[in-house]
C-alpha cells in the first residue's frame, strides 16, 4: 500500500493534468452545438480513416476474385461484340440481337496454374476443363487479349495448352493495317520473342509495327495482338522477310486467361479434309 501511495505521489501532477484536461474537453464539447458538431466531425474522420484502412486491407485480399469476375464480364462482352461484327447487315444484326443466331466465338475465362518457359516444348495448365465448357483447339489469350497459345487436351476439371513458346506452335500473323501475312513460330531461343517468316517483301515492316493474327488460323480470331516488330531482314533471294516479334503477352507471368472457341471449327475442318 505504501508503494502505491508513493507511486501516486510521484505522478500526481500528471494525473491532475489529465483530469483537468478531460474536464475541460467535456465542458468544451457540451458548451455549444457548434463545438459538438466539430468534435463529431473530427471523431468520424478518424474512425472513417481507421475503417478505411482495414477495408483497404480486406479489399486487397479479394482483388483476385474481383479480377476474375471482371474477366468473365469481359469475355461475355467480347463474345457479343464478335457476333455484332459478324452480323453484317441490319437484318442479320437484328436477328442476332433477338438471339436467333449465335456468334462465331464462345469465350471462357480460366487461370494458369502451371506454366513452363525454359523448355523447347512448353505447356500451360489451366484450372478449368470440360465441365466448365473448355474443349480442345480453343485459343488461349492473356487477360488483355494477346496471343498465348491454344488448348491441346482437357479433362473434366483441367486443360493443357500448347504455349506460344513451343517449337511446334504455329499461327499466322500480319502487320496491322495491311494484308501481308506470314507464319508465326518460336525458334526456342528468346522467351520474349517469336519469329514471322514468309512475309512478302512488299510489306516493308518497321521496328515498332504491331503484328496481329490474320483470322486464317483455325484457333485464333482475326486481329488478336501478337506483338511488335523488333527487327526485320530480307532473305538471300530478297523475296520475303524474316521478322523478330516481341510478344505482347508476358509469358513468364501468366495468371488469368481468356479461352476462345471457334464455333465453326468442326465444319471448317470437315470441309478441308481431302
Amino acid at each position: 500500500m505504501y508503494k502505491l501511495f508513493e507511486f501516486i505521489r510521484s505522478v500526481h501532477v500528471v494525473l491532475l493534468f489529465v483530469l483537468i484536461e478531460g474536464a475541460a474537453i467535456h465542458f468544451y464539447a457540451h458548451s455549444t452545438s457548434f463545438t459538438q458538431a466539430r468534435l463529431l466531425t473530427g471523431s468520424n474522420r478518424i474512425a472513417g480513416g481507421v475503417h478505411g484502412f482495414f477495408s483497404g486491407i480486406r479489399r486487397y485480399f479479394t482483388l483476385g476474385r474481383e479480377n476474375r469476375i471482371l474477366l468473365d464480364r469481359i469475355a461475355t462482352l467480347e463474345e457479343q461484340l464478335a457476333g455484332y461484327r459478324a452480323a453484317g447487315d441490319s437484318l442479320l444484326f437484328a436477328r442476332y440481337m433477338e438471339g436467333a443466331d449465335k456468334g462465331p466465338y464462345r469465350l471462357v475465362t480460366a487461370r494458369a496454374i502451371s506454366n513452363s518457359v525454359n523448355r523447347s516444348r512448353n505447356f500451360i495448365t489451366l484450372d478449368k476443363g470440360r465441365r466448365d465448357g473448355v474443349v480442345p483447339d480453343m485459343a488461349v489469350l492473356s487477360a488483355d487479349g494477346a496471343m498465348v497459345g491454344y488448348v491441346a487436351t482437357c479433362s473434366d476439371r483441367y486443360a493443357v495448352a500448347v504455349s506460344a513458346l513451343n517449337t511446334s506452335f504455329r499461327a499466322s500473323g500480319k502487320i496491322a493495317g495491311s494484308d501481308y501475312f506470314g507464319s508465326i513460330h518460336w525458334d526456342g531461343t528468346d522467351r520474349n520473342t517469336v519469329t514471322m517468316t514468309e512475309l512478302s517483301k512488299y510489306a516493308s515492316p518497321e521496328p515498332g509495327d504491331e503484328v496481329v493474327s490474320t483470322g486464317y488460323s483455325l484457333y485464333f480470331p482475326a486481329d488478336v495482338p501478337i506483338g511488335r516488330v523488333e527487327s526485320a531482314e530480307l532473305n538471300e533471294n530478297k523475296t520475303s522477310y524474316t521478322v523478330r516479334i516481341r510478344l505482347a503477352a508476358d509469358m513468364t507471368a501468366l495468371g488469368d486467361v481468356i479461352l476462345v472457341e471457334n464455333r465453326g471449327l468442326d465444319e471448317l475442318q470437315s470441309l478441308q479434309e481431302p
